[in-house]
């Protein structure tokens, strides 16, 4: 795959999100459930706002530092794909993913964002009632890469 991001000129981007997945699951956490946000209430990737001039690779490693604790590498970034932003007059976003082959639960350090994490099965988080929908489509993107349905 090539590095869509570096070939592209920096364009203004409003945020990024990063479905990582170890073991079939897809990591997510429970956005509060508060009205003064987009999506209450709703199950979510890491990721978040665009801070500075920072790349959307570096926005996308921050939010996963910032809300879990983790680090990963920017070469194990191994999809990523840009869309309009979601909401109305939003720039666009941007969409990673990355796969763990032994993420141990206990490395997770919880933000203060959010109702509560899970590592939900891929399958149940693309069927997921309280799932954003173009978080959906993103995995549904992330999985056809790499060549299967649910991984």
């Amino acid at each position: 795959m090539g590095n869509l991001v570096e070939n592209e000129p920096m364009k203004e981007f409003h945020g990024a999100k990063m479905a990582l997945i170890s073991d079939r699951h897809v990591l997510t956490l429970l956005r509060d459930d508060l009205a003064t946000i987009p999506f209450p209430d709703m199950w979510d990737f890491p990721g978040g706002g665009r801070e500075g001039n920072e790349t959307p690779q570096d926005c996308v490693l921050r939010e996963l530092y910032e809300e879990f604790g983790l680090r990963v590498k920017t070469q194990d970034l191994i999809y990523q794909n840009s869309r309009d932003g979601v909401l109305p007059g939003q720039p666009k976003i941007w969409f990673f993913g990355a796969v763990l082959d032994e993420l141990d639960p206990r490395q997770i350090r919880f933000g203060n964002e959010g109702q509560r994490w899970e590592m939900m099965p891929v399958k149940t988080y693309l069927a997921h009632p309280k799932a954003i929908s173009h978080l959906q489509d993103g995995l549904r993107g992330f999985l056809a890469h790499l060549g299967c349905s649910d991984r």
